[in-house]
């Protein structure tokens, strides 16, 4: 079955970086694209940035541009998305998602808290 496992998320004091992964499994990762969302506790899940299935295209919401890179590796079957600059309003439950088969998929999520 289709799988999404995220990891890399964690502690770091405002103006940090950090790289988020999500490793997919159980479908044709190269053929689809993927996209990184956040849920921030009492917020709803907002979408972050996305990358096409070759790579060449991606889009980021505005409070993230500049800041964030998604990129993907196809051979790795991983998605990642490197968070610079970080701020406190950036904290939250960072999903990587996909759709295939007219059927969204989502990870479990990786906790991201940006300490002031």
């Amino acid at each position: 079955q289709v799988q999404l496992v995220e990891s890399g998320g964690g502690l770091v004091q405002a103006g940090g970086s950090l790289r988020l992964s999500c490793a997919a499994s159980g479908l044709t990762f190269s053929n689809i694209p993927m996209d990184w969302f956040r849920q921030a506790p009492g917020k709803e899940r907002e979408f972050v940035a996305t990358i096409s299935w070759s790579g060449y295209v991606t889009y980021y919401t505005d409070s993230v541009k500049g800041r964030f890179t998604i990129s993907r590796d196809n051979a790795k079957n991983t998605v990642y998305l490197q968070m610079n600059s970080l701020k406190p309003e950036d904290t939250a439950v960072y999903l990587c998602k996909t759709r295939a088969d007219s059927t969204d998929y989502w990870g479990q999520g990786t906790q991201v808290t940006v300490a002031s």
